[in-house]
């Protein structure tokens, strides 16, 4: 899933596809569920269906669980995501559909497991730093390797890994949490794999085996690993990253987390800009561009079905506050990097870490800066994800207003 070139089933495994689960609590009994899936991404349907399971069995709000997918491109495609990128025939609709609700089981089951493992433990932050994320939108790709032996690459960019540690009584490492802002997008071939934050959770877990890693894509949106399209580099990239998560864990700067744990999480109306007209859309449908044709079956269908197209979309904001050190900003949509570099700009008395891709990934979430320049990231890209059109002028402060009235309520 994720690339629109793609044109058959996938032709083996690379390394395997994870879903993992850490489960939190406080003294007070407050819990914080992180799931991590190997998955492009997720969409809302699914979410809401893992969360409403989950809430249900082990009596939590929606606002302690959040879902992070790496955004790896040679893993499975889901439920709706990129609906519009895909042309699948029935059948292959079908082993889709059958798969999502076979996943949705699992990380409920996994889940379960977690809640089930509960022991007393530890939390510690630290922060590394790996430079292999690249600006896609302002340095040509094939220029990327010139361009860095001259220290010439143009940002902006965030090469911050945060990285969190959860380790049982006995000192022993239980599981690693860590986040970069970059695509996964080293590998587009057809073979299984979590591309380079899967060879990155391989690298940790080699080298502690008792330990669970667990990754959360930053805001990477506009950022890619390069060079790439090679296993080799693919590897590379997650041994550094490895190595990073392993420079932190291993140095005496790990801060021990102290206080409560705590959560919030609302769904704003984030605008949409100016709408086709039902003239427009059926237009569309004659269009040579295929994925256009998509979308505007997709756009036809709801028409047909609620009379109008929305001018809004529930977007997913969530704040976790993790004791009296770290705070995470959680993100649907890819998110492009300005977002992060501007809320850790904003609340410099926090050690905060944004991440992307979590809850419902449904558009990119471009900033006004990208939205105004355009391209893919600002425009064209939400024909794959079936939205009728482009962000309205007003969406980076729809969602840094939302998260500042999380963070300071």
């Amino acid at each position: 899933s994720g690339y629109a070139s793609r044109n058959h089933p996938a032709e083996g495994t690379l390394h395997d596809l994870w879903a993992k689960v850490l489960v939190v609590e406080d003294p007070a009994g407050h819990e914080l569920v992180l799931i991590s899936l190997d998955l492009v991404g997720i969409d809302r349907p699914m979410s809401q269906q893992i969360c409403k399971r989950i809430q249900q069995t082990h009596g939590i709000g929606r606002d302690q669980i959040a879902i992070a997918t790496s955004h790896t491109h040679t893993g499975p495609v889901i439920g709706t995501n990129l609906g519009a990128m895909y042309t699948l025939e029935s059948g292959e609709q079908q082993r889709v559909i059958d798969y999502t609700e076979k996943l949705i089981d699992t990380v409920v089951e996994t889940t379960a497991k977690a809640f089930a493992n509960l022991a007393p433990a530890t939390i510690q932050l630290g922060q590394g730093t790996a430079t292999f994320a690249v600006n896609r939108r302002n340095n040509p790709e094939a220029q990327v390797p010139e361009l860095r032996s001259a220290g010439q690459l143009k940002g902006p960019f965030d090469h911050s890994v945060p990285v969190l540690a959860v380790r049982a009584g006995d000192n022993t490492l239980k599981a690693v949490v860590f986040g970069y802002a970059c695509h996964a997008t080293v590998l587009s071939f057809y073979h299984w794999s979590g591309d380079w934050p899967g060879f990155a959770q391989i690298a940790i877990e080699k080298q502690h085996p008792e330990t669970t890693a667990l990754f959360m894509a930053g805001c990477g949106a506009d950022q890619n690993p390069l060079p790439r399209r090679t296993v080799e580099l693919a590897e590379e990239y997650g041994n550094q990253m490895g190595a990073a998560v392993n420079a932190v864990l291993s140095s005496e700067k790990m801060e021990p987390i102290t206080g409560r744990l705590k959560s919030s999480y609302q769904e704003i109306p984030l605008a949409l800009g100016e709408l086709p007209t039902r003239t427009q859309v059926e237009t569309d449908t004659q269009s040579d561009n295929k994925y256009i044709v998509g979308r505007a079956k997709l756009l036809l269908k709801q028409l047909d079905e609620q009379g109008h197209l929305d001018q809004t979309y529930p977007y997913p904001v969530q704040v976790w506050r993790i004791g009296n050190q770290a705070t995470t900003v959680v993100l649907g949509g890819e998110v492009v990097v300005d977002y992060s570099l501007r809320i850790k700009q904003e609340f410099p008395d926090h050690n905060i870490f944004v991440s992307g891709y979590s809850n419902d990934v449904m558009a990119y979430i471009p900033s006004l800066r990208v939205l105004n320049e355009g391209g893919y990231e600002g425009a064209s890209s939400m024909i794959y994800y079936g939205l009728p059109t482009v962000w309205s002028q007003q969406v980076e402060e729809q969602i840094i207003g939302e998260v500042h009235r999380q963070i300071d309520p």
